[in-house]
């Protein structure tokens, strides 16, 4: 979808492909026109939230959707950094795994996140999880204007 179409910003941090997929899949299909950019790790999604290369053109996003288990630099520890980061701590972010452990709850409501969403095993559910997602914060949420 073409950047000067889109009303809203995502950024998905997620490694793994077929999950990146559904979420795009399941933005398509939305009502909202979203900006989706994707990313594989803590480490990439800082080096695009901070403009570093070679996400240099890289927009701020409405709203971080954010896997927790990936390499290099996993979900909590990429909110332990953008929390603590003053221009970057306001972008809400919601966790978006297949844990469903209480630590790994409890742990990204402490570090800040927005939401934690557990993902369906069925496509369908997960389809429309994403659609119930972008309905709350696009449609529902007030968010400050930039």
């Amino acid at each position: 979808m073409p950047s000067q179409q889109a009303l809203f910003k995502v950024l998905l941090v997620e490694d793994e492909p077929a999950d990146a997929h559904l979420v795009r899949l399941s933005f398509e299909e939305g009502r909202v026109m979203i900006d989706l950019h994707e990313v594989r790790d803590g480490v990439e999604a800082l080096e695009y939230l901070r403009r570093q290369p070679p996400f240099t053109q890289a927009e701020r996003p409405d709203l971080i959707l954010l896997d927790l288990n990936m390499p290099r630099m996993n979900g909590q520890e990429f909110l332990r950094e953008i929390k603590a980061d003053e221009a970057l701590k306001s972008i809400p972010v919601v966790v978006l795994t297949t844990s469903e452990a209480e630590t790994d709850i409890q742990s990204s409501y402490h570090l800040g996140a927005a939401g934690f969403i557990v993902k369906p095993v069925d496509i369908n559910d997960f389809i429309e999880q994403v659609q119930q997602l972008e309905h709350y914060w696009f449609k529902l949420v007030k968010r400050p204007e930039k």
